[in-house]
């Protein structure tokens, strides 16, 4: 089933893609986007909580424009609050790259609804969760191709810094929350190159961040995201855990092949020694398979992330 016009433009796929991948790879790329082997995917139980189930609150920052990392820049943002939080308390805290696609209520994932159901359950500590949609440099706020690859793929702390220096202090002030300092209650996901940027800013600020979920991540040589296997093995082991999911039917194209690339990523944790995990499917580059695990990941994921502040 194909994802709607407005996950494709939280995702920044609606667009032509960069001149350098037109021609037969860019094509065989957006074909991967809704490949049958997607069609077994749903998503999981938990985007359905039951009756009574107490919802979270879900605050919108429409046009948000304080970062001082990525000054000039426009983005949406909304902010997940689990029903009855104990603002006095440190909160564990989960973001999420491309954000609207995961909160999108009839989407792949329906991230809150399944944080609804967890925290009701009592199966994860009082989690925090931040949707991030990438920037803009125009006069809207309609995620940019060029700002969000500019943001995602590099293999650089900034966009760590981005969370740690702009959003974070903005989401504490603005809410009258405090968020957990535990890079074990501390989690980042994304899909394709949000994917990858999601365990670059682990790797890059692992004091700070110590979860990772990666759907579909650009391990591919898209601003070096290739070289992050032989990083892996050939660097001391970093106190991060990670989940990586991809597809055979992923995408494939000049900048490489997505199915390869996070199964060579996967081998690099498992030889290095991380406590990793990782979902090998049929799907193509969606969020289809991600959603139908996306409970279970994060049980595993949070499954000790109680925070110690």
């Amino acid at each position: 089933m194909p994802m709607d016009i407005e996950t494709y433009r939280a995702l920044g796929l609606d667009r032509q893609p960069p001149l350098e991948m037109n021609g037969r790879g860019a094509a065989d790329f957006r074909l991967s986007l809704n490949h049958p082997g997607d069609a077994p995917y749903h998503p999981c139980a938990e985007a359905f909580p039951a009756a009574g189930v107490p919802e979270g609150e879900v605050a919108a920052h429409r046009g948000w424009n304080q970062s001082g990392v990525y000054a000039g820049t426009r983005r949406d943002l909304f902010v997940y609050l689990p029903a009855g939080l104990d603002r006095t308390r440190p909160a564990n805290l989960i973001i999420f790259n491309d954000g609207a696609a995961y909160l999108a209520r009839q989407g792949a994932v329906r991230a809150s609804r399944v944080l609804d159901s967890l925290h009701a359950a009592g199966e994860i500590a009082p989690t925090v969760a931040l949707f991030i949609n990438p920037g803009s440099r125009r006069d809207d706020t309609e995620p940019d191709w060029d700002q969000r690859r500019g943001e995602y793929d590099p293999l650089t702390p900034t966009y760590g810094r981005f969370l740690v220096d702009d959003i974070l202090p903005f989401v504490e002030q603005a809410h009258g929350l405090a968020l957990t300092r535990d890079p074990a209650g501390s989690a980042v996901c994304g899909i394709s190159s949000g994917g990858i940027c999601a365990f670059t800013v682990a790797w890059t600020r692992p004091d700070r961040f110590g979860r990772v979920i990666s759907h579909c991540g650009s391990f591919v040589n898209i601003d070096g995201g290739h070289n992050y296997p032989f990083l892996v093995r050939s660097t001391p082991r970093k106190p991060i855990r990670v989940l990586l999911q991809g597809g055979v039917n992923d995408g494939r194209n000049v900048y490489g092949d997505w199915p390869l690339a996070n199964q060579t990523m996967a081998n690099a944790l498992d030889f290095a020694g991380y406590d990793s995990r990782f979902e090998f499917g049929t799907g193509g580059h969606t969020l289809r398979h991600g959603g139908a695990i996306f409970a279970d990941s994060l049980r595993w994921l949070l499954r000790d992330g109680a925070g110690k502040d």
